[in-house]
């Protein structure tokens, strides 16, 4: 028998405050981020967590500008957004982080580490973002590791027959943000090579 293969489809989410699950795990990065009119901000917090997806929130919200190291040009008068800040170069990220404060811009960095986690080449860069207002989106709970498996599980289009399957993967699971995506990718993948639902010995293969 032939296996179907599976693909790489990306979808499109609609990236708004009403779209982003809160709870205590990030309550205080989402209102600091939204709600309020803090100006330097370094939020982090484990990959998959929804870092960027709020930092683009934060974006549309500020009408900022997202950093590019190909083509971005300082602009004295913009708000910024830098997203995984540590992918690019450390000086260039020190005079844009020096142009927001000396006009009062707002700027947002992200990253997967706190500041004190970091080993900097660029000291400069270290001292201005210690400065900055911290914002950590912590570790999942057992309510948003449920809301991110319905979400993830809803978005590849299963068909969830059993709430025992829920319980099941989270018992099991790698209980991170990258380890529910994680399981969820790879159901997806096998079921579309088997043909076969989404049941508990499908999960069985896989765990």
């Amino acid at each position: 028998m032939i296996n179907q293969k599976s693909f790489t489809f990306k979808f499109n989410n609609v990236q708004n405050e009403f779209n982003f699950f809160v709870n205590e795990t990030n309550f205080y990065a989402f209102d600091t981020l939204i709600n309020n009119d803090t100006k330097f901000c370094f939020l982090y917090g484990p990959k998959k967590s929804g870092k960027s997806y709020l930092a683009h929130i934060w974006l549309k919200k500020n009408k900022a500008i997202e950093y590019d190291s190909k083509n971005f040009i300082i602009n004295d008068n913009k708000n910024i957004l830098i997203d995984d800040f540590i992918l690019y170069n450390e000086e260039k990220i020190f005079h844009i982080v020096n142009n927001c404060i000396l006009n009062n811009s707002k700027i947002l960095i992200t990253s997967c580490n706190k500041i004190n986690e970091i080993k900097f080449k660029y000291n400069d860069l270290s001292s201005r973002l210690k400065t900055f207002s911290k914002l950590e989106i912590n570790q999942p709970d057992d309510e948003m590791l449920m809301t991110i498996l319905t979400k993830l599980l809803i978005d590849k289009q299963f068909i969830i027959r059993s709430n025992d399957i829920f319980e099941y993967i989270l018992r099991r699971v790698n209980r991170s943000y990258h380890g529910v995506n994680e399981i969820v990718t790879k159901l997806d993948v096998l079921s579309l090579e088997k043909k076969r639902q989404l049941t508990i010995p499908l999960i069985k293969e896989i765990l």
